[in-house]
């Protein structure tokens, strides 16, 4: 005698759950099939959870005690086979759990959207100037057609300019997605954040009908972010443009296209941290999509897949390339100006035209203080927090805990003073502002939000990532504080700065000059040049002798002492040893953690992610066994960008 059976995936972030479990399914319950949502009983917490259907088949033992399904949430299938099988593997090459990976693709469910869903089959038209116009784009990047046609992998280096009133990167993304549509397949597009998806989705809809576009984000309401999901359970092709957990979009797609894979939006930063690149290619491998990589600048990782024969690279046929200027730290020491004679005078002569971008490092009106007398930075005397001041002449608040330091006195020298350290986008806008009388002076940062600008002349003072779109371009771009941005203590802080200046350059109207202040170096030089993925090819070079991401993997590990000396014990044991282990060491502030980090080569990747996915599972059984609190549970982080020790 047989019975049916359905193999489920428990909605748990317990590690010891992360597997398929088999629970029979009741003659009364039809409604069970792959990917539906159900509940069953958990017998070891004696409760009902929320779980998705993987399998279900049948089974000859009958007598095999099992669990039956506690009732069918909904006959959606929510999670498709495709779905899953990318969690799974997403989730299994950074040692954690599927469900974690399902929990960012799959949205709460909302009955009402979902009873009023009609999904439809009819394919969305593109009309043949569409394609037209896209194949055209698409032709001045030679060999793009075929990576699209051939589903290959591809590096694109973006045109640095603008498109009417988008960026040419939109333009190149909308036409690749278009192509894909016509032929009968979706495009899932990632970008890093809202502003990018606003200029994508501007760029799309001068091509693609509204009906074919799906946006999905996080910004989204949940009935919304619900109605985008189901559309694309449809059979009928879509372009989904979204952040990074859109990479997991469970549409048969065509094309896979990530802009700006550097940006840091693009790291998940909830477990398992699978970055939107990586979950690309995971995706890619297992569809056998296109994939497109597309950038103004290049990350060393991507680089590392180029110059492994795993990428294409694709330039433009003529390359239309910005203006730079370079300003060496000794000009700014002949002075007492932030802004150097040269890039003064070309925004004063610019600024007749049109709009001028100024991009400086930090919003606010002076983000660090220092003491007057010793210049040690300012703190707050209450919780050790930084001073900043939001005004010329205003009391320093505490960027921490709120406070102002009307009677703030210096721990080293006892001072009572004061003074500016840093200028920010504020600050900068106030000075320059005086600079350039009867000019409308705009600030763009994270608390002023300014999309687009049009062609009136101009100042608009922007922060890193943050500058608005300016209708024919900006007639100068100044970037300030390049030295400061590149003092940051981070490992990619140069691919960082090359990529925001980059970005900031590509805004720039054809010919219009582009002033780099204050920096020299290989940076700059790439910049100057436009070279970057010669400057990425550099870093790459450089660091392998030093075992270094990306030319090997990383994990982090942090947990108890004893809970990370098991770890690695069991790493030691699959040959992972010497220096590829730096650590453990005491987690700073926490005295019953450690931290330790762990080299490894990309072929060892599937034995490491296994080895540590045991170790967190083991921990975990026995911490709950003895009932201890879970923050003495071990943590596993892979492929992390900024490895801290």
């Amino acid at each position: 005698m047989t019975r049916r059976i359905a193999r489920v995936v428990i909605d748990s972030p317990l590690p010891q759950l992360d597997r398929l479990f088999d629970y029979a399914v009741p003659d009364e319950l039809a409604g069970v099939s792959p990917g539906v949502r159900v509940k069953v009983p958990l017998r070891t917490a004696g409760r009902v959870v929320d779980a998705f259907v993987a399998e279900v088949g049948e089974e000859a033992d009958a007598t095999r005690a099992l669990s039956d399904v506690e009732s069918v949430v909904s006959a959606v299938e929510v999670m498709p086979d495709r779905l899953y099988r990318l969690a799974r593997r997403a989730a299994d090459r950074a040692a954690g759990s599927a469900s974690d990976v399902l929990r960012l693709a799959i949205p709460k469910r909302q009955v009402r959207v979902e009873k009023a869903w009609q999904p439809r089959s009819d394919a969305p038209a593109v009309t043949d100037d569409a394609l037209e116009h896209a194949r055209a784009l698409l032709a001045e990047y030679g060999g793009l057609a075929e990576v699209l046609a051939e589903r290959e992998r591809a590096a694109v280096e973006a045109i640095p300019s603008l498109r009417g009133a988008v960026p040419h990167w939109a333009a190149l993304l909308a036409a690749a997605a278009t192509v894909t549509l016509a032929g009968g397949e979706s495009a899932v597009l990632v970008v890093p954040d809202h502003r990018d998806e606003d200029q994508l989705l501007s760029a799309l809809s001068a091509i693609v009908p509204d009906e074919a576009v799906v946006r999905m984000d996080a910004r989204q309401s949940n009935p919304d972010r619900y109605r985008a999901f189901l559309r694309t359970l449809e059979p009928r092709p879509v372009v989904v443009v979204g952040n990074r957990s859109a990479v997991y979009a469970p549409v048969q797609a065509g094309l896979v296209a990530i802009w700006d894979d550097g940006d840091a939006l693009l790291a998940e930063p909830l477990a398992p941290y699978v970055h939107a690149r990586d979950a690309a290619l995971v995706r890619q491998e297992q569809e056998g999509s296109s994939l497109l990589f597309a950038g103004h600048t290049r990350t060393s990782e991507v680089q590392r897949l180029v110059l492994g024969g795993w990428m294409r690279e694709i330039t433009a046929t003529r390359r239309v390339l910005p203006r730079v200027q370079l300003s060496t730290p000794q000009e700014l020491e002949q002075g007492t100006q932030r802004v150097p004679s040269s890039a003064f005078a070309s925004a004063r002569s610019a600024i007749a035209e049109g709009p001028v971008l100024v991009q400086v490092a930090r919003p606010g009106f002076a983000p660090t203080l220092v003491c007057a007398t010793c210049r040690a930075p300012a703190r707050c005397t209450h919780c050790g927090g930084p001073l900043a001041a939001h005004r010329r002449g205003a009391v320093p608040v505490c960027g921490w805990c709120g406070r102002d330091a009307r009677s703030w006195r210096c721990a080293h020298c006892e001072g009572q003073q004061v003074r500016l350290a840093a200028s920010g986008s504020e600050r900068t806008a106030d000075e320059l502002g005086r600079a350039f009388p009867g000019v409308r002076v705009i600030v763009s940062d994270g608390t002023h939000q300014v999309l687009s600008v049009g062609p009136e002349p101009a100042l608009v003072i922007a922060t890193r990532g943050a500058e608005p779109i300016a209708e024919g371009g900006y007639r100068a771009v100044i970037l300030l504080d390049g030295a400061r941005m590149l003092q940051a203590p981070e490992l990619r802080i140069g691919e960082s700065c090359l990529r925001w200046w980059s970005d900031a350059a590509a805004l720039a109207a054809p010919g219009a000059p582009v002033h780099l202040v204050g920096v020299d170096g290989p940076v700059a030089r790439a910049l100057a040049t436009w070279t970057q993925p010669a400057y990425a090819r550099a870093e790459l070079e450089a660091r392998g002798p030093l075992h270094m991401p990306p030319t090997v993997r990383v994990a982090q590990l942090e947990g108890a002492a004893a809970s990370v000396r098991t770890a690695l014990e069991g790493l030691r044991g699959e040959g992972i040893t010497g220096d590829a282990v730096l650590g453990p060491l005491p987690v700073a502030g926490e005295d019953d953690r450690v931290r330790a980090l762990v080299r490894f080569a990309y072929a060892a990747g599937p034995i490491v992610a296994s080895t540590l996915r045991a170790a967190v599972i083991a921990d975990a059984t026995r911490a709950r066994r003895a009932r201890e609190r879970a923050r003495s549970t071990l943590s596993v982080h892979l492929d992390i960008l900024e490895p801290e020790i």
